[in-house]
């Protein structure tokens, strides 16, 4: 494979020696506080703009594709479909499928919405968009294009659309977003990924459950699909900050993901030489991928690296565990959940989010090196959103490390496929994506 990306990310000595924390979208220092509110406007916008959306069904899709593209014209179809059904068609708002499915609602008079993103090169709205809004931020514009609609259409897309399906994917599973039709377009693009779900991330290691993937209804047709998206029900719309018509009063989220966005950069500020380390929580003690974690947790404290997890069971456990008993720093970023938060016994500093989408944003973070073990839908959504800012130049290319080549195997073969028959990515960065087969391997691709 040979090399495509670069990069033009500033580097810590060029911003004043400040210790800066490289978001999806740009690099922010806390203390520049325009920075945040300019963050929090994003989320101001967009929830007053959803706010006035109805019957939502959000079509997510490469802007690849061209108009000759089979897939493209089953888009056009399902948006024409959907559009005489008095369904809002949500799209990224530009080319490919975006645009295909904004033509098929705006032809018959349907609601055409674009949510776009700017970025280093150039990224137009298509020109059948009726309403649209469009962020600087990865992160804010993921969380408006997958709050929750009246049902989900993806089809087969780049890490852009893996990202956006795994996240919506992983919120239902862990009930922060309430459930919703799942609709894969394309048999011969999402049958594998199922089929890797199935194999890897349920029977082999035990990181999700046959249920969450069993009424999800993959489709070759535009027809098929409206069968799924038909009775879809509209969902109460997301009330404006600050609408005191909205039920019990003033809208105070905006300023609680203020608060956990001032608190996480402030807390990774003092932070230095850090991994990040990502697997199941179901990984459990004397399992080969533990104690694997354990000993890269081992190796990086022995190594004055700092191991980062998200702080619970498992894989995080694992790593924490190995880190805390061989004197390094063991850091845990975790979810408040509604019995409290769930942290694992070995962290030597912690923080809580009671947003999903913040504490993804905190540890995604880049960090010198990025190590995947065996996961299910949040592994999945962490790895593909990394590989999505790399390709898109929104963060610098690091590498993103995967233990246990007879689990990823699969999935690089699937990776391998976006470019040379799907035409979905470019070519990958051969540095992007290493297998490591011992956790001392590591050590090779820190800086």
């Amino acid at each position: 494979m040979s090399k495509k990306l670069s990069v033009n990310s500033a580097h810590p000595e060029e911003l004043g020696g400040f210790n800066p924390i490289a978001t999806a979208g740009e690099v922010v220092d806390f203390r520049d506080s325009w920075r945040i509110f300019r963050i929090i406007t994003e989320f101001v916008e967009g929830y007053q703009f959803l706010s006035e959306l109805k019957k939502e069904v959000t079509i997510l899709g490469s802007a690849r594709l061209k108009p000759n593209n089979k897939y493209f014209k089953v888009a056009e179809e399902l948006g024409r479909l959907l559009g005489k059904s008095g369904f809002t068609i949500i799209t990224g708002g530009g080319p490919g499928i975006m645009e295909a499915a904004n033509k098929g609602a705006y032809e018959v008079g349907g609601e055409s919405v674009g949510i776009n993103i700017q970025l280093p090169f150039e990224q137009r709205i298509n020109p059948y968009v009726k309403k649209s809004i469009a962020f600087y931020y990865f992160f804010t514009r993921k969380v408006m294009l997958t709050s929750p609609a009246t049902a989900f259409v993806f089809f087969p897309g780049g890490f852009g659309t893996l990202d956006e399906f795994f996240e919506v994917v992983d919120s239902m599973e862990l009930g922060h977003m309430e459930r919703a039709p799942i609709v894969l377009v394309g048999k011969e693009f999402w049958e594998p990924v199922v089929n890797f779900l199935k194999n890897k991330s349920i029977q082999e290691v035990n990181s999700l459950s046959e249920s969450e993937i069993q009424d999800w209804h993959v489709v070759d047709t535009a027809e098929e699909a409206m069968e799924f998206l038909k009775d879809a029900k509209d969902k109460p719309n997301i009330c404006g900050v600050g609408d005191l018509n909205c039920e019990g009063g003033p809208n105070w989220r905006i300023f609680r993901i203020m608060a956990e966005l001032v608190d996480g950069f402030e807390f990774l500020s003092g932070l230095k030489n850090d991994v990040t380390v990502l697997g199941t929580k179901s990984s459990l003690p004397g399992s080969s991928y533990y104690q694997a974690a354990y000993e890269l947790g081992q190796v990086l404290a022995k190594n004055k690296f700092t191991t980062i997890t998200g702080g619970g069971p498992g894989t995080m456990e694992a790593a924490n565990k190995g880190a805390f008993e061989n004197g390094g720093m063991s850091i845990g970023l975790d979810m408040i959940m509604p019995k409290g938060e769930r942290r694992n016994n070995y962290l030597t500093k912690s923080l809580g989010f009671s947003f999903p989408f913040v504490r993804k944003l905190i540890i995604t973070a880049p960090s010198d090196a990025f190590v995947f073990f065996p996961g299910g839908f949040g592994t999945l959504h962490q790895l593909f959103e990394l590989l999505t800012l790399i390709e898109t130049k929104k963060i610098e290319p690091l590498p993103l490390l995967l233990y246990g080549k007879e689990f990823w195997q699969p999935l690089l073969d699937y990776v391998h496929r976006l470019h040379t028959e799907f035409n979905t990515i470019s070519a990958l960065d051969e540095n992007s994506l290493k297998v490591l087969s011992r956790p001392e391997d590591v050590l090779q691709y820190l800086r």
